[in-house]
């Protein structure tokens, strides 16, 4: 019969702060090893075609596919994050910012996808794969820089949600509206509405193109080899400047799939989000040599 020993309180507190500890020191080390990385070599970029961005959607569906009930799991947290912060916006009667909180989290979507390249990187490798196996990034020695990479993709998320809301008091604020019904009626009836529609879908552009810019190919570049943040970076811009059109079509074949994932009530992200990530493991590894 196996037997449990409880413990004290000073032992529990003490064995939490031990592995709080632990957990620092490892965070140091993957931030340190980020600084000695930089300026490492970089890899040589590829030119796609419409028929690459194709075969990689269809790998990614075939990946969830494979894992469909592991990465359920894994990117539940998502559709119930859009959906609280929608939630949030609408109980503090921040309407106006429903629609940017929403669909600003695509900018976090790369990062929130770290895992899932994790996973399609072993199953490529014909390695046993389980939902388990994506916290395995955090081993990776580039971790240091997928840490600083999220955490810029944090700043821009934010960055936007602070530039919609300009625009909103620029144009039909500062007054708050009463009701979504409201809104939605003079969004769509006022030349302030019309201005403020303009307006937010230019400079939401502009967030997106950068947020995809700078980390289509760095987050899945960063898990499958030990490269510094710099080099993952602008390899990921050279990637896309080297294939204008493909990427366009990327962008929209993402914000299709992520709009109609979001209906209703952001439930279809649970689909939506494996796929994109898988298929964008796919992607890098057609662009980058």
């Amino acid at each position: 019969m196996s037997t449990r020993t409880i413990r004290n309180p000073v032992e529990w507190t003490g064995d939490q702060v031990l592995h709080a500890a632990h957990g620092v020191a490892a965070t140091g080390r993957a931030l340190h090893h980020a600084v000695e990385t930089l300026n490492s070599p970089a890899p040589a970029v590829r030119h796609i075609t419409a028929a690459d961005l194709r075969d990689a959607l269809m790998r990614g569906i075939a990946d969830e596919g494979a894992y469909r009930t592991d990465v359920f799991f894994l990117v539940l947290g998502y559709p119930i994050l859009c959906f609280a912060a929608a939630y949030v916006a609408f109980g503090l009667n921040m309407i106006p910012l429903m629609f940017p909180l929403a669909s600003g989290m695509a900018i976090l979507g790369p990062a929130a996808a770290v895992g899932l390249y994790e996973m399609s990187r072993r199953r490529e490798e014909g390695l046993e794969v389980s939902w388990r196996n994506a916290f395995d990034v955090v081993h990776r020695p580039a971790i240091g820089g997928i840490l600083l990479l999220g955490i810029v993709l944090t700043a821009l998320f934010l960055s936007w949600v602070a530039a919609a809301w300009l625009i909103y008091t620029n144009t039909m604020g500062p007054a708050l509206p009463t009701s979504a019904d409201q809104f939605m009626r003079d969004v769509l009836d006022t030349e302030a509405g019309h201005t403020m529609m303009i307006e937010g879908i230019g400079v939401g552009f502009v967030f997106a193109l950068v947020a995809m810019a700078i980390s289509v190919v760095s987050f899945p570049l960063m898990v499958d080899r030990d490269v510094g943040f710099d080099t993952a970076v602008r390899t990921s811009v050279r990637a896309v400047m080297a294939n204008p059109g493909p990427m366009a079509g990327w962008g929209l074949i993402v914000a299709a799939l992520l709009a109609l994932g979001a209906i209703p009530l952001f439930i279809g992200l649970i689909v939506v989000i494996p796929v994109l990530g898988h298929a964008t493991w796919h992607l890098y590894r057609k662009m980058v040599e």
